[in-house]
């Protein structure tokens, strides 16, 4: 965060800049190591409350059909068999608490929904930036993980992917939004 900028300074509701936000994942397999991947489409944004931060909340929806991991076989068998985005097109996101941890630090709890699975998470995110973007709209980048268990959320194809595809899977997220009010 710049020295300039203070928290109360945030304050206002923000839209996810989809160009420079990366919602990514990483997956433990026996045979071909990590695998990585990212979703290509998602919408979200967030109310910042500098003043208040348990005021604050997020929300995020990721379409799962656009799983990508560079690999189109798995990502047809990720699409299909995995997420069952047919039946559940997307992936939520919705905050129900916002805790400041540190200058930057803040823990962000809500409930995640995968496969019409619904399960409280809990993350730690970091403010990693501020600036004003070209047309001078306040820009704020944040970062932060989360590792889940799939099996909590039904997100499995057979037993023996069990054993050959790790269920813990580790999310990343990379994210920049703009602020519009």
């Amino acid at each position: 965060m710049s020295t300039t900028t203070t928290l109360s300074e945030l304050t206002g509701d923000y839209v996810l800049d989809t160009a420079r936000t990366r919602i990514g994942f990483v997956a433990r397999h026996t045979m071909a190591g990590r695998v990585r991947g990212r979703f290509a489409e998602f919408e979200g944004g967030a109310h910042l409350d500098g003043d208040d931060p348990s005021r604050s909340s997020v929300r995020l929806t990721v379409q799962a059909a656009s799983i990508q991991t560079r690999n189109s076989q798995r990502d047809g068998h990720l699409r299909t068999r995995f997420l069952k985005a047919d039946a559940h097109p997307a992936l939520t996101f919705a905050s129900t608490t916002v805790e400041q941890t540190g200058d930057a630090g803040f823990e962000v709890t809500g409930d995640l929904t995968i496969c019409g699975v619904t399960r409280p998470v809990t993350m730690d995110i970091e403010l990693t930036g501020v600036e004003n973007g070209p047309r001078g709209a306040l820009q704020v980048g944040f970062k932060g993980s989360l590792t889940i268990n799939r099996s909590h959320w039904g997100v499995n194809w057979n037993a023996a992917t069990t054993v050959v595809v790790s269920p813990k899977v580790l999310l990343e997220f990379d994210v920049t939004a703009i602020r519009r009010s």
